[in-house]
């Protein structure tokens, strides 16, 4: 949908994008480098040529940019010339700036344990567990679910990971037990603040939960939440992950 602030050829950058499913912090840096260019240009990009490109590129090395910046700034006017203005002779003659490689910080055995001992809870522990011993990243842990253990062939299923892409990673033994630990103390705060909850909708503590429970505030729909929780602990059961069942196999059973 187009606003009325924006501009047509932002709007045609824009649906160009959306076209190829960019994500939208990508969108968003796209469209910064391309006002950062328009500011330098004080004029509108599509009115740039050549010259203009490389002055600009000339200008961000003599500002101290470092070349990650000059070549997401060549990335960003790459696009909006060879695909929003149709005029790919504009960029032809501009070159990405090599970027120097250096090694990594490897942490030491000792330095690892050091780190994750460190972290304040064990919520936090498995976190940075599985981000340094899957090599997972941020985004990626925080979107894991139990469904994504897989305990009998040992590996982590990720979806839609970086470039929107399906993988696997190794799970370690140690890094199964950990998250073991960790679901069955989440399990634990969770069965109880269902409990709370059962006892503040006026029910007995000993009550079974009926199959039709409403919740105030949420249009009085069941709540297959409580249900799904409270159930199997009165009845004597044990709770079955969400989506636990081929995968997410992170009980520790008998």
């Amino acid at each position: 949908m187009t606003h009325a602030s924006v501009s047509p050829l932002r709007q045609r950058l824009i649906d160009d994008m959306t076209i190829r499913h960019f994500a939208p912090r990508t969108q968003q840096a796209y469209i910064r480098a391309i006002r950062r260019f328009s500011a330098f240009l004080g004029a509108s990009p599509d009115q740039a040529g050549f010259e203009d490109v490389r002055r600009y590129q000339l200008f961000l090395s003599e500002t101290g940019a470092s070349p990650p910046t000059i070549n997401h700034a060549v990335t960003a006017l790459r696009f909006l010339f060879q695909v929003t203005l149709l005029r790919p002779e504009v960029m032809q003659q501009i070159p990405f700036v090599p970027e120097p490689r250096k090694l990594p910080v490897v942490l030491s055995p000792d330095e690892v344990a050091r780190l994750l001992e460190a972290a304040p809870n064990l919520k936090s522990k498995a976190a940075l567990s599985v981000a340094y011993g899957a090599g997972l990243r941020a985004s990626e842990v925080v979107t894991l679910k139990v469904s994504d253990i897989d305990s009998t062939r040992m590996v982590i299923r990720v979806e839609q990971g970086k470039g929107r892409k399906d993988r696997y990673v190794m799970l370690s033994p140690q890094l199964l037990a950990l998250l073991r630990a960790w679901w069955k103390a989440a399990g634990i705060v969770r069965l109880a603040r269902v409990r709370r909850l059962w006892q503040s909708l006026g029910h007995d503590h000993d009550a079974q939960p009926v199959p039709r429970l409403s919740l105030p505030g949420r249009n009085h729909q069941p709540s297959r939440l409580v249900v799904s929780l409270l159930q199997p602990e009165l009845t004597g059961g044990r709770t079955d992950p969400r989506g636990a069942g081929r995968r997410g196999q992170l009980r520790d059973h008998p």
